[in-house]
């Protein structure tokens, strides 16, 4: 192979091998469910076919002229292949082949080759091929299943990059008989012209990319047959030997074999594996279904037992599951366990100075707002207030923090404070008599915690 050859495979190896890596990274995506190690990924194949010295796209061969796909003259073709799977759109394959390929002048009256390089006027020739080794990117064009949701057929495109060894022999006449010149043994410096090849070795190498499209039907979960058609096209101008045309030489062969799945037959062909289907499949599964419907059940009971963990008859907001007192009239105020909560009777006491008064009602710091300890005190107090229609006397008061003037408008908001939940109790407003009196007449000293918690009050007076 020649400085071109070279620069021309290290390029066509390039491109392999960026489709590969390219397919590999695409195969680390969740493209294949579950990733690869669920399936089984390595093939060997055996095949075996027919050569013909043309290829689809067209083109004359070195006799120089044009030639029809397939000729009366063909020749055998077999070999093996390796295959790893990366992902069910892509895989490398490794093949090997030997063979014949053979090509001759297609008009019987024609003209001979004038080969004066080899000495004679060649109208055939045929091309051992001793071996053919490729690298090839092996591309899934799509699963087919026929009605059993099982995917069956697989068709695929490949492309690659090889080298094969070969040797051509010419002959005088159109079938391959007559007078020949072989130069086996003879082939190393391949010096073309006026003069046959020099060296010592039997077969001359040439660089060679195959482009082919096949199909596979799957037979079993281990076997599968394989047809495909691939086009050689060759860096060797003298495939078939010196010729009317200075062209690459090219073949195409069409084969058939038998593809091995190598690996535990527990696992699924990545071959044939379409995920989209596969989750079709899945989901159409009756024991996958089945379980979907155990969930179902197990989720409707679940909320079942929610709802009668929630159900609360009487409205008291603890559920009946957790209600010791299950029947607590509307609005009670119930405790943890849904019984009602007993407040102490409020204490009236006697002033001689003033007359009756209840217990004062207690205020926290800073604030107006009553404390709920008070409202069973005021309820009281405004029962007897509506029933007696009489009226009552409010006197607010702050301990000693801060200014007096604040604590002046502090004492009068507690005792409107008071005064209003009265009101809203049902208390003519006109019969309470609402005042704030600021830090005077403290009831304890305010020089402590505890005296100050006192002095922070509003008074009833009747």
């Amino acid at each position: 192979m020649n400085y071109s050859t070279i620069k021309k495979t290290a390029v066509a190896a390039s491109l392999v091998a960026a489709l590969g890596f390219a397919e590999t990274a695409q195969a680390q995506t969740p493209t294949v469910f579950g990733g690869r190690s669920q399936y089984r990924t390595w093939s060997i194949g055996l095949q075996g076919g027919i050569t013909t010295p043309n290829v689809l796209v067209g083109g004359s061969n070195n006799f120089g002229q044009k030639v029809g796909l397939f000729q009366n003259k063909v020749g055998e073709y077999y070999g093996l292949t390796i295959r790893k799977q990366f992902s069910h759109l892509f895989g490398i394959e490794l093949e090997g082949n030997r063979g014949r390929v053979k090509t001759y002048n297609h008009e019987v009256s024609g003209p001979a080759i004038e080969s004066t390089a080899w000495g004679i006027d060649a109208r055939s020739a045929e091309t051992e091929i001793n071996w053919a080794g490729s690298l090839n990117g092996v591309f899934q064009l799509g699963t087919v299943d026929f009605m059993r949701r099982e995917n069956a057929v697989n068709f695929y495109a490949k492309v690659g990059l090889g080298v094969l060894a070969n040797n051509p022999v010419q002959y005088t006449n159109n079938d391959f008989t007559g007078a020949e010149v072989d130069n086996k043994g003879s082939w190393g410096e391949e010096i073309f012209g006026d003069r046959e090849p020099v060296g010592d070795r039997d077969f001359k190498l040439a660089a060679y990319v195959p482009v082919g499209v096949g199909v596979k039907f799957k037979l079993s979960e281990v076997v599968a047959l394989n047809l495909g058609y691939t086009m050689n096209f060759t860096d060797d101008n003298l495939l078939y030997g010196p010729g009317r045309s200075d062209v690459k030489g090219k073949f195409s062969n069409l084969y058939g074999g038998l593809e091995f799945t190598l690996g535990s037959r527990d696992k699924e062909n990545l071959t044939f594996t379409n995920p989209v289907a596969t989750l079709y499949d899945e989901l159409k599964d009756p024991s996958l279904r089945n379980e979907v419907e155990a969930l179902k059940q197990r989720v409707s009971t679940l909320e079942g037992t929610v709802d009668q963990l929630g159900k609360d008859s009487d409205g008291d907001g603890v559920s009946d599951k957790f209600d010791k007192c299950p029947s607590t009239p509307a609005g009670t105020v119930v405790d943890g366990s849904g019984c009602p909560i007993k407040f102490p009777e409020p204490v009236v006491q006697s002033n001689n100075a003033t007359g009756a008064y209840y217990s004062p009602i207690q205020f926290e710091f800073d604030s107006s707002v009553l404390k709920t300890s008070s409202y069973s005190t005021l309820d009281k107090l405004a029962k007897e207030l509506r029933d007696a229609n009489s009226s009552v006397t409010l006197d607010g008061y702050a301990s000693a923090e801060g200014t007096e003037d604040y604590n002046m408008s502090l004492s009068k908001d507690r005792a409107n404070a008071v005064k209003q939940y009265l009101v809203n109790a049902g208390v003519s407003a006109s019969s309470i008599n609402a005042n704030g009196y600021g830090e005077a007449n403290p009831i304890a000293s305010n020089a402590t915690e505890d005296g100050r918690v006192q002095n922070r009050r509003v008074e009833i007076k009747k």
